[in-house]
């Protein structure tokens, strides 16, 4: 017997919107890596040098789940070497830039408070 509130997902099924969106943008770097990539499309190296506290694994791992969830693109240049790997918000991302935002304009207020 299915549960009638639950929501499914991509093949997964979630017990509200909210741990929908969670599992989505999440942890501690996907939210960072949406707010580098809102003024347009940047190279994995231009994210490296924006985030540089985070691994270069779990940068990879991120922008794949990122990517998954069909909220980041990955676009492959091969006109010439070397290749060049670009990531930008799809769709579907730029409608998480109010929620970034937010975020970003709530740690500058805690920060004002000090």
């Amino acid at each position: 017997m299915q549960d009638k509130n639950k929501i499914r997902f991509q093949g997964k099924s979630y017990p509200c919107c909210t741990s929908l969106t969670m599992d989505i943008i999440g942890g501690k770097w996907k939210t960072v890596i949406l707010y580098h990539l809102r003024e347009g499309k940047l190279r994995y190296n231009e994210l490296r040098k924006a985030m540089p506290t985070v691994t270069e694994r779990t940068l990879s791992l991120q922008l794949k789940k990122l990517e998954e969830h069909k909220v980041v693109r990955r676009e492959v240049v091969y006109k010439k070497p070397p290749l060049k790997v670009y990531y930008s918000l799809t769709e579907l991302g730029t409608t998480l830039l109010p929620i970034v935002q937010s975020i970003a304009d709530w740690g500058d207020y805690v920060v004002g408070r000090e």
